[in-house]
């Protein structure tokens, strides 16, 4: 079950463990401190699911409060990222598609 997976290893501020990976998708665990700088993926859709905590998630230009229970769908090419607000880290579930290799991130310049 998902709420048995733990942090492989101690982290400062997000930590990324690969859950599952095929040619269409791939699912991650991923905790979060503080904060995930904006950002976006030019040919993956990101769907993410809130299962502990909450914060302030930016999608495109819009901030919306964020919880447990949470479902964000990302299309391509959308800037995002959130902002932490709870004593204990955010835990979501991140499913990318196509197959996410690690090379589509753009993040934003100030």
């Amino acid at each position: 079950p998902f709420d048995e997976i733990n942090p492989s290893k101690e982290f400062d501020n997000i930590n990324v463990q690969k859950i599952a990976t095929d040619i269409n998708s791939t699912t991650f665990a991923i905790w979060i401190k503080q904060s995930v700088k904006l950002h976006k993926h030019v040919n993956h859709v990101e769907n993410v699911y809130i299962s502990e905590g909450h914060g302030d998630f930016q999608l495109g230009d819009s901030i919306y409060p964020v919880k447990n229970g949470d479902l964000i769908v990302i299309p391509k090419n959308t800037w995002h990222g959130v902002k932490v607000n709870s004593k204990t880290p955010m835990k979501v579930i991140s499913v990318q598609s196509p197959e996410f290799l690690g090379k589509d991130r753009v993040f934003k310049e100030n």
